[in-house]
């Protein structure tokens, strides 16, 4: 084939045509499963977060937009014998270092942060992706399970409050708690609502 410039325009268009082709066929073969592995995830984490429940919170769960936002966050609420033992909340923030993140976080009825699980983030590795680990731990004042987040900001301690940040990643420690407060006034205009 002569190199010229039609033959090689039609080289370029006919890749470009068979690429897209396929990635279409892959999307189409992968959407499915990706979107029932996403909601696995979400119910284990729902699962793991919350009081022990007898109902259906994934089923059940509810948009709430917090005072003052414009995004709702979803509340899932945990029922025991009909009545209402905590609430599994998906929170969000964009406000990490590397921008979205998104956490469901677990409350009993006192408001007290019962667990959390880190859904989505791309925070950097072994900095700000040590999130999930972090908060958890009992050493200093790392731990926010147990916390009660009803009525009070819980901020890093570098900005006045009692969280200590982590290392060299005190964007994302910010982020972190600005979603766990964000989920906090959620689940309590929820409960105020009901």
């Amino acid at each position: 084939m002569k190199s010229t410039l039609l033959n090689m325009v039609l080289s370029l268009g006919i890749i470009t045509i068979v690429a897209a082709g396929l990635l279409s066929w892959i999307y189409t073969i992968t959407e499915q499963p990706i979107a029932e592995a996403n909601l696995q995830a979400q119910i284990q984490a729902v699962s793991d977060v919350t009081p022990a429940f007898d109902n259906d919170p994934v089923a059940e769960q509810v948009a709430v937009t917090p005072e003052g936002e414009a995004q709702a966050v979803t509340v899932f609420p945990a029922m025991k014998d009909g009545a209402l033992v905590g609430a599994a909340v998906e929170s969000y923030t964009n406000n990490g270092f590397s921008g979205f993140i998104k956490v469901i976080y677990g409350f009993d009825t006192e408001g007290n942060v019962t667990g959390f699980a880190v859904m989505e983030h791309a925070e950097t590795p072994g900095l700000g992706a040590k999130m999930d680990d972090w908060f958890r731990s009992p050493e200093g004042n790392r731990n926010v399970i147990g916390l009660n987040a009803t009525g009070a900001d819980l901020t890093v301690a570098k900005d006045g409050g009692k969280v200590d940040a982590i290392t060299a990643a005190t964007i994302t420690s910010r982020a972190f708690l600005d979603a766990l407060n964000r989920a906090a006034r959620a689940y309590n205009q929820y409960k105020a609502q009901n």
